[in-house]
């Protein structure tokens, strides 16, 4: 392996040391995207406490176990950052997951598809500067 190739790998590898317990994936989450996403547009930015402050008074379905989950991410970031209270949501990101498909009975023997969306979140940390 060339050197130019295993300084590159040693930077990826202590990159990815630096962010290993600063993010955190929330999946199958039963919200549709769409409204996982009103909840992660407020939160985005902000420092983690007001984050969390703001998900416990959001009356949306996706604010609980965002909340939770963000709880989760914080307390694995405590192993790594030495100051909790200095983290920002610096991303959050809203992905759709696989659709639960349910069938409807309709008039004249017809049948509707009802999609059921699920979502996954990701979380990004970091401290503020």
């Amino acid at each position: 392996m060339s050197r130019r190739k295993r300084l590159r790998k040693e930077r990826e590898a202590e990159q990815r040391a630096a962010m290993k317990h600063k993010r955190g994936v929330l999946h199958y989450l039963r919200v549709s995207p769409r409204k996982a996403r009103v909840v992660a547009d407020v939160i985005r930015g902000r420092r983690v406490e007001e984050a969390l402050a703001v998900l416990d008074h959001t009356r949306r379905s996706a604010a609980g176990p965002m909340a939770r989950m963000l709880r989760a991410v914080v307390a694995n970031a405590a192993e790594v950052v030495s100051d909790v209270d200095l983290l920002v949501v610096k991303e959050v990101r809203v992905d759709p997951g696989p659709m639960l498909k349910r069938w409807m009975p309709r008039a004249m023997g017809r049948a509707t598809m009802i999609q059921k969306k699920t979502s996954h979140v990701t979380f990004v940390l970091d401290e503020a500067k």
